[in-house]
Parts: structure tokens; C-alpha cells; sequence
């Protein structure tokens, strides 16, 4: 078995993980399916921000465990959730770092959404 590849963000490529400064919403459709005052906000190097919240703060009811996996470097193993409420369907939309790597430790349960897939708001 081949050992994966672990990075260290640095100068290069940097990753910061702070509190995010308002409280979030992530809807689907028309229904909240998430709200927090807790959220992280994680920045890597040139792309996007990314908002992490903790996975206790999602409606249970749409989550459905995928078994779709990814890994970055930077953060560990990641698994996903799909989301499915009433006629909605949204394949591997979510995603969560169970274990990752220390230099993103406070990402540890908590989840990301694609924001292409909800609504995401911050205010």
C-alpha cells in the first residue's frame, strides 16, 4: 500500500482556520437545514473561503452518508454526506474531515457545504 502524501501549509500555501465573524445559514430549496453562530471559516492559500460547521448544527433528517471519499494533502480523508429532503436529491454535498490532519484540527466535527449544491448565508 502507498503511503499518502501529507503537506504542511506554509508560506506557499497557506490555511488558516478562525471563527467566522456572523452566524450562518445553509438552506436547501426553500427549508433551513442549518444555522449556527459556531461556524469556522477555513482559507486555503488562493482559493474561496469555505464555512465549517459543526456537524450538530445540520438537520439530521437530510442527511444521508455517502460512501464517496476524497483526500487533500493539506487536511486528511474526507467522507460525504448527500442531502435529500422531500423530492430533492444532492449527491455528495457535503463533506467532513473526521479525523484531520493537526494543522486544521478545529475542522474535527464539523462540516462543509458545496456551495453550488444550497444556499449559504452569512449575517
Amino acid at each position: 500500500m502507498t503511503e499518502k502524501l501529507v503537506l504542511v501549509p506554509g508560506p506557499d500555501h497557506p490555511i488558516t482556520v478562525t471563527p467566522a465573524p456572523a452566524t450562518v445559514t445553509v438552506s436547501l430549496g426553500d427549508r433551513i437545514i442549518a444555522k449556527t453562530d459556531d461556524a469556522l471559516v477555513l482559507q486555503e492559500s488562493t482559493y474561496p473561503a469555505v464555512y465549517y460547521l459543526p456537524l450538530d448544527s445540520v438537520d439530521p433528517d437530510v442527511l444521508e452518508p455517502s460512501t464517496h471519499r476524497s483526500y487533500c494533502p493539506y487536511k486528511g480523508d474526507a467522507s460525504y454526506y448527500s442531502l435529500r429532503d422531500a423530492d430533492t436529491f444532492s449527491e455528495n454535498a457535503v463533506w467532513s474531515y473526521v479525523t484531520p490532519y493537526d494543522a486544521v484540527s478545529e475542522i474535527a466535527g464539523h462540516v462543509a457545504f458545496y456551495p453550488d449544491k444550497v444556499q449559504i448565508s452569512a449575517g
